[in-house]
């Protein structure tokens, strides 16, 4: 028999995965590729330090903001259809485990035993049985915009702070180049476990991650370039 840990599957945390993930991935993006695009642009040493840490903190703050009015909208959203579900119950509960059964018949069931279900599970959560098997909703996938905010800041700045350290430590001549390596690395390792944890390919997911962001950088250096040369 197979233990039953084997039966855990990774869709529970992808909702964690993709906010950590996305802010991580765009905080390393963007802070590098304004770094390389204002180091292209001839800027001094002191300005795109100072340029870095603005990124950082306007993008971990924009990126907070953004995911919590996204993930509220969707809390909403979901709070509305509960309340409707919730009336229905009221209003029409003998319908209502109608509707639930012809869901189980459309799924397989035959209609005595999807009716037995119905009644059985309505008696226990009526409004939990019609969340989960007619909206679609659970506990596991929820909305909770405070935390999907934090997550999204948060990774934003661990993302933000890789490129803004190797800016740092880099001598002006060599500073374009080792932020780019030192990126390309980072979000070459970010897409490897970020596929890996949601169990998909994991070079597929590196180099997928590592492809467009180095184009993100070479269009940010080219337009820094561009506006180096007629400033």
């Amino acid at each position: 028999m197979r233990p039953h840990s084997h039966e855990r599957h990774r869709l529970a945390g992808l909702g964690w995965l993709r906010a950590g993930v996305l802010g991580a991935n765009d905080g390393i993006v963007s802070t590098a590729s304004l770094i390389v695009g204002v180091a292209a642009a001839h800027a001094t040493h002191h300005g795109i330090i100072l340029t870095g840490v603005a990124g950082l903190a306007s993008g971990a703050m924009s990126m907070a903001a953004g995911e919590y009015v996204s993930v509220h909208s969707q809390a909403d959203t979901e709070a509305a259809a509960l309340d409707q579900e919730r009336a229905e119950l009221a209003i029409d509960y003998a319908g209502e485990s109608r509707e639930l059964t012809d869901i189980y018949v459309r799924r397989g069931l035959d209609a005595p035993l999807a009716k037995k279900v119905a009644e059985q599970l309505m008696a226990h959560d009526a409004l939990g049985s019609h969340a989960r098997d007619e909206l679609g909703l659970s506990t596991t996938s929820s909305a909770r915009p405070v935390q999907a905010a934090l997550t999204s800041a948060a990774s934003f700045a661990a993302g933000a702070l890789l490129p803004l350290m190797v800016a740092v430590l880099s001598p002006m001549t060599y500073l374009i180049g080792a932020t780019a390596a030192a990126t390309i690395l980072c979000l070459l390792g970010l897409g490897a476990l970020s596929a890996k944890a949601g169990g998909a390919n994991a070079l597929t997911g590196a180099l997928r991650v590592a492809f467009w962001s180095a184009l993100a950088m070479a269009a940010t250096a080219a337009v820094g370039a561009l506006f180096g040369k007629l400033t």
